[in-house]
């Protein structure tokens, strides 16, 4: 099963209805209307943080989420839900030169995780007036991929299997997002992060 913590976004039963066009269970829950301990109980294979209005500090529990289930449960988040695992790993969070609401727009990555299989660059759909900012961008946490003008639009941590990305899968303007959904759900994470790699040797930005 996978959880979709909903930030009050219209967006939010696109998104699930993209996992079960994957052939997955969805269960929906606001970010107001859920604890970590019934989390805990529900055990998500995976966890989505939906896109939504305002700030990081201003998702409920997403923040939390994050915190507290990172490192043994596979986590996406999308626009503020990738701002909020920015945030939460101590990334700024700035506004955008140029606010885009309902535009496409190339993304360019490294061809990686999520990006297995898609073009490069492609178009996605993005509706967003915030990024995280490149200054102070904390050591744990990977940028996978920019908009042409040097924007981050998806960050990976480098140790926990944790994914976001500032556009829009479920949008219709993204036409490779059930591609990148399906990336998501289908990777063996057993040994993420484990090879090669050292906890202390990322350890984030205080």
């Amino acid at each position: 099963m996978i959880l979709l913590i909903d930030n009050y976004d219209s967006f939010v039963y696109n998104l699930g209805r993209y996992f079960e066009m994957l052939g997955y269970t969805i269960l929906i829950h606001r970010h107001d209307r859920i604890t970590l301990s019934e989390i805990e109980t529900l055990q998500p294979s995976h966890i989505v943080i939906s896109p939504g209005p305002g700030t990081p500090e201003q998702a409920g529990i997403s923040i939390d989420v994050i915190g507290r289930f990172s490192s043994h449960v596979p986590i996406l988040g999308v626009c503020l839900g990738h701002q909020a695992i920015g945030y939460a790993f101590g990334a700024k969070i700035r506004r955008a030169d140029r606010p885009m609401h309902g535009k496409a727009s190339q993304i360019y990555h490294n061809e990686q995780s999520l990006f297995l299989k898609v073009p490069n660059p492609f178009f996605a759909g993005r509706y967003h007036s915030l990024i995280i900012n490149k200054t102070q961008f904390p050591n744990c946490l990977e940028i996978t991929a920019e908009s042409p003008e040097g924007e981050i639009m998806a960050i990976c941590h480098r140790v926990y299997p944790i994914f976001g990305v500032q556009f829009h899968p479920e949008s219709v303007l993204t036409r490779q997002g059930l591609q990148l959904l399906n990336n998501f759900v289908t990777r063996d994470y057993e040994n993420f992060g484990k090879q090669q790699r050292c906890l202390d040797g990322f350890a984030c930005n205080s």
